[in-house]
């Protein structure tokens, strides 16, 4: 199923707020531009919002018409993207690309642990149950501190490249970032993904050391460091909104 929330306008035809797409009402956020020629749709990353940029005065029957012929797109793009919902007993968190069930320990102190319960990756997590999410983030966290910081510094030394610091955060807007001082930044999100796709991020950002820039020198360099990038690189263009919509 395919509709519109509504919010007024100073259109007569109100502009929609949200739209609905298979059983699932998102958020949409409508933005003019001046130098906008047409309209572009945007999934936000994590699937669970959408943003159209617009020609600046555009009637909101233009709007629905545009949503209308682009609902088959959204609903195939949608339908591998999960819908959010807590982390509780049970659930499935990928960790460096392996599925783990999360089962409770009962504790109510102590680090979340992997381990195998009859051959099942597992992670045991302790704490009360609404603490789940916070549980699960922080041994992700952990997870990307050390594989990070330990691919950081091989690639580093192999370009001869020296950084200056390493950050963790929770980013929607890109994977990692790279300053012309020697900062890196990474999301700890990237826990999720496979291991040659981990090594990839480090090598992209390592690679900006030395080429401030996307060219062709800069994409031999990256290569050099990690040999499998165009193929993490199209890993998470197919799976990077799925990770984006894990909820803690």
């Amino acid at each position: 199923m395919f509709g519109f929330g509504r919010t007024s306008s100073r259109n007569s035809t109100p502009r929609p707020g949200a739209v609905t797409v298979n059983g699932r009402e998102l958020p949409l956020t409508i933005r003019e531009h001046a130098q906008a020629t047409r309209m572009t749709l945007r999934i936000e990353p994590g699937g669970q919002a959408l943003k159209l940029t617009i020609p600046r005065g555009l009637a909101g029957r233009d709007i629905d018409a545009f949503l209308t012929r682009h609902h088959g797109w959204l609903m195939t793009r949608l339908a591998s993207v999960p819908a959010a919902g807590p982390l509780v007993q049970d659930k499935i968190i990928s960790i460096r690309g392996v599925d783990h069930r999360i089962v409770m320990t009962g504790k109510l102190r102590g680090l979340a642990e992997e381990t195998e319960i009859d051959g099942v990756p597992t992670l045991l997590v302790s704490g009360s149950p609404e603490h789940v999410g916070r549980r699960v983030a922080d041994h992700l966290k952990r997870v990307a501190r050390r594989e990070l910081d330990a691919l950081v510094r091989h690639h580093a030394a192999t370009l001869g490249k020296p950084f200056k610091a390493i950050a963790y955060k929770d980013t929607r807007s890109r994977w990692g970032s790279c300053t012309s001082e020697g900062n890196l930044s990474f999301s700890w999100r990237i826990a999720m993904a496979p291991d040659f796709v981990i090594d990839y991020l480090a090598a992209h950002e390592v690679a900006h050391l030395k080429e401030m820039n996307h060219g062709p020198d800069f994409w031999s360099t990256c290569t050099r460091l990690c040999p499998r990038t165009k193929e993490a690189k199209r890993w998470l263009k197919q799976n990077g909104t799925r990770l984006f919509a894990v909820t803690f």
